[in-house]
């Protein structure tokens, strides 16, 4: 458990925006607003996954979502290209779900988008389903939401 706002979040934050510019073909990244703070225990939490301490993969969850204060919300799920493949995002969603529990949450929430078709198959795989649009991509035509009662 780190802060948002850790110099390897930072890190890996910064080519989880360049994937998103590259996926979206856009000029930025994710721009839904977050403060680090907002992950901060015990209305959130943020993970990041070492593999011989080198950072490379990260997800973490913030209370609030279209149900309220019962929601939390996953954000930036991530793991290196390098590392893709090896269980590494199931390890991080399962401690997030385990995490968000563990703190009154009785839902967690996400939204992804289209390009994004192994980050749809892991959340659905997990028994993640379709909830009503929220947050900022509440609007979008290629944004996917998606939740979970935990």
């Amino acid at each position: 458990m780190v802060r948002y706002d850790h110099p390897d979040a930072v890190k890996l934050t910064e080519l989880v925006q360049a994937e998103y510019v590259r996926r979206y073909a856009t000029e930025v990244g994710d721009a839904s607003p977050m403060d680090p703070s907002e992950f901060d225990h015990p209305n959130g939490i943020f993970f990041i996954g070492y593999v011989d301490e080198i950072p490379v993969a990260m997800g973490g969850w913030r209370r609030g979502g279209p149900a309220g204060e019962t929601d939390g919300e996953i954000k930036r799920m991530f793991v290196l290209d390098s590392h893709r493949g090896q269980g590494l995002s199931r390890q991080i969603l399962d401690e997030l779900e385990r995490s968000a529990a563990r703190q009154g949450i009785t839902r967690l929430v996400l939204e992804t988008g289209l390009e994004q078709p192994e980050a749809i198959a892991l959340y659905r795989s997990a028994g993640y389903v379709d909830v009503e649009p929220f947050g900022y991509y509440a609007g979008y035509d290629d944004a996917v939401h998606l939740g979970k009662t935990l």
